[in-house]
């Protein structure tokens, strides 16, 4: 099995090869065999004792109905040590809605099971949730965890990599450029992967779809951007416009219950996968940006706040396939207008009144461009930075744009410093034709535009 695998080059290979006994469990297998979590643990304990102890006949055990004592005697007996592959360890935690004290009731479990046991060769447990915080049980401290947040050198194997998608739409003639637009974007210690399930569904099933989320998270997303905590609607309204949001992932209690702040809703997200994560450094102790990855992911939050409270971020967000059409068609006091009810309907949203306020609002007003569009803020081009560069996809018949924004500056000082700092370079090669768009915004005055078409 992993003979064609990078594994197989290591000099251990060998060495561990077919030497262990292994144990696999589910442990969403044992979670309707009993009213209580004792009930449940209790059925898996007698579940291993008699698979144990049929195929361990002629070992001399003290007590063959103690689970721990009966694992500690067979690999005294045989020498042979036991590896433990765990998948959903943390479906007690997510699942159901287990008391605190019967969530340390499993934890015991665990710890009792595989801490400080000399039967133990390796347990691997599998989830979305790290080991939970809980006093005592943080004597879980056995575990590497490897996670979106902390994969350390597991990064490139969380997810697939640019080289190896290549390869795939190579070998099923799929366009390459529409598979990374829709299914990478998770950054896992600097490396960009993408979501593999959804790739290779995608493949298989020769249809851009989205191919990832599930009921259970699906509403767990709608649950938690729901609950305004400190500005969470704030946050996941500039995350839907494209920005990346500071966050501190040390508070996370490691369940899905314990929520003192948006930091911890948006560290729980990040663990589900409907953002990702990026530390500010080695040093940065939990602080990092959350941003949503990808267009799969965005199209979940926008279905997420389809429901009430969100009324002024979606009717943006529907007005802006006529917004992008204004501006190619030169409509310059319709994309004014059409900016302003943006700016006016978001203004409770959004929390804060300057050029960085007005960026997040015409990224949100010009939404739908995402279909045809990479959107980049603040583009190093010419002798500064563009704030806002639209470039088409490969494919697409659309015209490139460069906007600058101005606050209480005029809508003709953008246009000339777009001019004047030669943004339009960085463009070259995208289309022959590109399309200036300044936009000002005065508190007194309202919001003007001026649209200038150029040719390169």
């Amino acid at each position: 099995m992993f003979a064609p695998l990078i594994i197989s080059s290591d000099d251990s290979f060998e060495k561990h090869l077919n030497k262990y006994n292994v144990i696999h469990i589910n442990m969403i297998d044992f979670l309707n065999n009993g009213d209580s979590i004792a009930e449940n643990l209790d059925y898996l304990s007698r579940s291993l004792i008699y698979e144990i102890k049929n195929e361990n006949e002629e070992a001399d055990c003290f007590d063959q109905d103690d689970l721990v004592t009966l694992l500690g005697d067979v690999f005294a007996e045989t020498g042979k040590q036991f590896i433990f592959i765990i998948d959903e360890w943390d479906c007690v935690l997510r699942i159901k809605k287990y008391s605190a004290d019967d969530r340390n009731e499993y934890l015991n479990f665990l710890r009792n099971l595989l801490k400080d046991k000399s039967y133990v060769a390796l347990a691997y447990m599998t989830g979305i949730l790290p080991i939970k915080k809980n006093g005592f049980n943080s004597s879980l401290n056995m575990f590497s965890e490897i996670s979106m947040i902390s994969a350390g050198r597991y990064a490139e194997f969380t997810g697939i990599t640019d080289d190896e998608v290549r390869a795939l739409c190579k070998e099923y003639s799929t366009s390459f450029e529409d598979i990374k637009r829709l299914y990478k974007g998770y950054s896992v210690k600097g490396i960009s992967i993408y979501n593999p399930l959804s790739v290779i569904e995608c493949l298989r099933n020769n249809k851009f779809s989205n191919y990832w989320t599930s009921t259970e998270t699906y509403e767990a997303l709608k649950v938690y951007i729901q609950a305004d905590f400190d500005g969470l609607h704030d946050k996941v309204t500039r995350m839907i416009a494209g920005e990346k949001i500071e966050v501190n992932t040390a508070k996370f209690q490691n369940d899905m219950t314990t929520f003192a702040s948006a930091d911890d809703i948006l560290t729980l997200l990040v663990h589900l996968g409907y953002l990702t994560y990026e530390a500010f450094g080695k040093n940065a102790l939990g602080r990092g940006l959350v941003w949503i990855p990808n267009a799969e992911v965005q199209q979940e939050f926008i279905n997420c706040i389809e429901d009430k409270g969100w009324e002024p971020v979606m009717k943006a967000i529907r007005a802006s396939d006529e917004l992008i059409q204004d501006i190619i068609d030169g409509e310059a006091d319709k994309v004014a207008k059409g900016v302003e009810i943006c700016h006016e309907d978001n203004t409770s949203m959004l929390q804060y009144n300057n050029e960085n306020s007005l960026s997040c609002v015409i990224s949100l007003a010009f939404y739908s461009a995402r279909k045809y569009y990479k959107i980049i803020r603040e583009l190093p081009a010419g002798k500064g930075f563009a704030d806002i560069v639209l470039l088409p996809y490969q494919k697409s018949d659309k015209p490139a744009m460069v906007i600058e924004l101005k606050h209480y500056k005029s809508a003709d000082t953008a246009i000339r410093q777009i001019k004047e700092k030669h943004y339009t370079g960085a463009l070259a090669g995208y289309t022959d034709e590109i399309i200036l768009v300044g936009i000002s915004y005065d508190n007194g005055k309202g919001h003007s535009c001026i649209i200038e078409k150029v040719r390169l």
